[in-house]
């Protein structure tokens, strides 16, 4: 059972959403007997800043409210430090939550599963000096990713793909060089995502195969092609079945290195982490956190 939680909220996640959702979790929390400290930063920096004073005070867990770029910040404060993250979902993707099978539309189901306090130890991987949960992104996604962060309408999901539609509009290959742990791959791809978890940008399961406790990162790299190719890929990608076609190649990886010859951007959790190259690790048991279910 979990005694006392410190709750972080992003008052601008979920277009005002979580807000909601915070509220609904915190007097949950307290009905259960759970002590709640409540924490808002008016900036990223200030919220990760009163995060990690959190962590360090001794809190039994760090709830993040809102969506996965809260939870990417909570996770910059908890990496290594044995205190689980708590998730209260109230963003727009939410593919921590779904990971950790915590309710995404359920606030106060989700208070429960943090006052039930059933951990899980899972991987986290590592971008430069930087921690993610699910999936980095470079390419065409990062592009997506960039667009619809610029955009305030549709809500959820559809704002991915309408930020799809007006990338495809300007879709270039790529000159990519992937250092793995075992070869070296060159070759002009349309994107490379690079998973520790399963899913983002609210459910596709871009690296479908990814699991939390094996060490590794899935590596999906999806080919220079034209754009009916990468249309007739994205309905695919909400199945996990991309896999399967031609034009897309898989590895499995501790380390990896991706390298370009033009400039690239890259996302990670749909935060932006900077322009490649760009080296990324997994590190087993880096994560600790409170989830509805068990994980793989």
């Amino acid at each position: 059972m979990t005694r006392s939680v410190t709750v972080l909220t992003n008052p601008a996640a979920g277009s005002g959403h979580a807000p909601w959702a915070s509220g609904a979790a915190v007097a949950r929390l307290r009905e259960r007997g759970v002590a709640v400290t409540e924490i808002e930063g008016s900036s990223a920096d200030e919220a990760l800043t009163l995060a990690r004073k959190a962590v360090a005070e001794g809190t039994d867990s760090l709830v993040a409210a809102g969506g996965d770029g809260l939870v990417n910040i909570a996770w910059q404060a908890l990496a290594q430090t044995g205190t689980p993250l708590g998730i209260v979902p109230g963003g727009t993707g939410n593919d921590h939550a779904r990971l950790f099978h915590i309710p995404v539309d359920d606030p106060v189901a989700a208070a429960d599963i943090i006052a039930a306090g059933e951990v899980a130890t899972v991987d986290l991987a590592r971008a430069g000096d930087r921690w993610f949960g699910t999936v980095l992104s470079s390419g065409f996604d990062a592009l997506v990713t960039d667009r619809a962060n610029q955009m305030r309408w549709p809500k959820g999901p559809m704002r991915y793909n309408l930020a799809m539609v007006v990338e495809l509009a300007q879709l270039k290959p790529i000159p990519y060089r992937i250092v793995l742990d075992d070869r070296t791959i060159e070759l002009d791809a349309t994107m490379v995502s690079v998973g520790n978890g399963t899913s983002y940008g609210g459910g596709m399961l871009i690296t479908p195969h990814a699991k939390l406790d094996d060490g590794l990162l899935d590596v999906t790299v999806v080919k220079s092609g034209g754009r009916f190719k990468l249309v007739r890929l994205f309905p695919t990608v909400y199945k996990g079945t991309h896999v399967e076609l031609d034009e897309v190649e898989t590895f499995r990886t501790r380390t990896l290195r991706l390298e370009t010859g033009v400039p690239v951007t890259s996302y990670a959790d749909g935060e932006f982490v900077g322009q490649l190259p760009i080296d990324i690790e997994a590190v087993p048991g880096a994560g600790h956190v409170i989830v509805g279910a068990p994980v793989t």
